[in-house]
């Protein structure tokens, strides 16, 4: 069975509020971003079953405008583990995904969304924000496609700006 998984980084968020990182809102910039990257996702396919977004407000809001664009919408759980996470946090909340899933999204920050493409595709890339890196491994359990990293594809990168 083909695994997809999406590794989306939070809309551009704002710094202009003087709130905690955590806590940091989307800008103008980053709530439009955002459903567009969703569109985009559902027309080429990309249809997550199961989301995991980091519990940082910018991821949350991320995921928040983007989900409509699914229908049904998927299944999603917020993660303080997922807050500036890089391949050792992710590696195992991905071997634990159910079995019967075959595409999962990941919503988090940089530099840790970086470093996991680059874990599971061998591929250096740069993800700015709303950046969605789509990747695919065939594997017939979610623990099989994480240790196939870092055979993983790079199929593909939506950037709103190309949009």
């Amino acid at each position: 069975m083909e695994r997809r998984l999406i590794v989306l980084r939070h809309a551009k968020s704002s710094w202009s509020t003087g709130a905690p990182d955590r806590e940091r809102p989307l800008n103008a910039r980053g709530r439009r971003d955002a459903p567009r990257v969703g569109r985009a996702l559902a027309e080429q396919g990309w249809i997550p079953e199961q989301v995991l977004c980091s519990d940082a407000l910018r991821a949350r809001e991320t995921w928040a405008r983007m989900c409509a664009a699914f229908d049904p919408t998927p299944r999603h759980r917020c993660l303080p583990e997922l807050y500036l996470a890089g391949p050792a946090e992710v590696g195992p909340l991905l071997e634990d995904l159910p079995d019967e899933l075959g595409c999962a999204l990941i919503v988090g920050h940089n530099d840790g969304w970086e470093r996991v493409v680059e874990w599971l595709t061998g591929i250096e890339i740069r993800l700015t924000t709303c950046n969605a890196a789509l990747l695919r491994v065939a594997a017939k359990d979610w623990a099989g496609a994480v240790a196939r990293a870092p055979g993983w594809e790079l199929a593909g990168v939506l950037r709103p700006k190309e949009l």
